[in-house]
Order: structure tokens, then sequence, then C-alpha cells
């Protein structure tokens, strides 16, 4: 490897997420509880969710919208506007929740920093990425952030442009197979998996994933026994 820039993903990979949105999933299952089951509630959501990505995007504030739109079909367009409240005071919380570092993160920035251009890449709202970013006490590390729409292949084409280096060059750290791992080894470029124990539906993938340039290790700290 002759790499020049290594990216990190953010949510679940440099801090704790998405158990913060399964917290959220769960008092709104609560609060509609008179109307479906649990299990259709979270079905429900999920697809208003999936279905919502390609107005609203990634992060909290298409969830707090996707919220209050798949109560309003669950209910029939009959919630008081006490629950529609609730259901933005959630997505509230949510924003506010504190920044968890995960364990080994500090260390592997402090010992990669100088030695490699460090970027974050990442999905979700600009305000809100940004803002964890500065709560994390790490932006220091980081050369460049990348908050994306998405990550396709060419959703990585158009960071490599403006970071100004091919695909060879760049490594993407990330805990979800489907967007941190396959689109960057697919436009050529190395990949390394550090699976959090939970993952949002959307991020599942149920192939193994076998390539030259990929690497699994169980925890970030490893990255720097494969890292020169």
């Amino acid at each position: 490897m002759n790499l020049q820039v290594i990216a990190f993903d953010a949510d679940d990979t440099l801090w704790v997420n998405e158990p913060y949105f399964q917290e959220t999933e769960e008092k709104f299952c609560e609060l509609m509880a008179p109307y479906l089951s649990r299990h259709s509630l979270s079905q429900e959501l999920f697809k208003t969710e999936i279905d919502n990505l390609k107005l609203y995007g990634y992060g909290i504030k298409g969830y707090i919208l996707s919220m209050i739109e798949a109560a309003m079909k669950i209910s029939n367009n009959t919630i008081s506007i006490e629950i529609i409240e609730k259901i933005i005071q959630y997505g509230k919380e949510l924003l506010e929740k504190p920044i968890e570092l995960l364990d080994g993160v500090k260390d592997v920035l402090e010992e990669l920093k100088g030695k490699y251009k460090l970027v974050v890449a990442t999905k979700g709202d600009l305000l809100d990425q940004r803002r964890k970013l500065h709560k994390s006490g790490l932006g220091g590390y980081f050369h460049h952030i990348e908050v994306m729409s998405d990550k396709q292949e060419e959703d990585y084409i158009d960071l490599l442009k403006r970071l100004e280096i091919p695909a060879s060059d760049f490594m993407m750290i990330g805990n979800s197979l489907k967007s941190d791992i396959l689109p960057v080894l697919g436009i050529g470029g190395h990949a390394i998996h550090i699976p959090f124990h939970t993952t949002w539906a959307h991020e599942k993938i149920d192939h193994k994933v076998e390539h030259v340039n990929f690497t699994d290790f169980g925890s970030i700290s490893e990255v720097l026994t494969f890292i020169p």
C-alpha cells in the first residue's frame, strides 16, 4: 500500500450512535402501542424511514419527520397534537445525546496523525455531524470533514477528486460493510471493517466480503498492527 489518506466513518466507528436510535424507537413504539404490535410499529417506522431517504437523507431530523409521518399513518391521522409534541421531544433528546467515544479511537488517531492525512467521511445531517465532531474533541485530528448525502461508489469518487488522490492511495475504516467497505473496494480503494455490536437494518448485507484490499478487525485498536 502507498496510503496517503485514511478516512473514518463517524457514527458507531468513532462514537456511539445506533443504540441511541434504538432507544428512541422503543419510546416511539411504547407511545403508539395502542394501535399496533411492537413488531408492526417498528416495521412501519422503518418503511417510512427508507421511503423518505431520497427526500430527507440520513440523520436525526429526517428521523423525527419519519416518526411523525409513521404515527399519522398508523393512527389513520387521528393522533393528538400531544403525541406529535412528544415525538418532537424524543427527537430533540436524540440530538442532545452525549458523545461517547469508542474504546481505542483517540489512541489510534494520535498514532496516525502526522503519518497520514486523516479525514472523516460520514453520512447524516451536516449541522448535527459537525456538532458531534466538535463535542467529541476529535476535530483537531482531521484534515477534512466530508458529510456525504450517501455512500455509493460515485460519492467516494467525488471525495477522492476533492482530495486529489487515486483510489489506490485511499483507505476507509468503518462499521458498515454496505456503506463504508463495498463501495470503496469497488473503486479500487482499501477498506477496514470494524464491526459494531448493533447495526441499522438498512446497513446490513447478507453475504461475506472477500477482497484483496479488505481487512476485518474486532476493534479499532487493531488497525495499528496493520497500518505502518
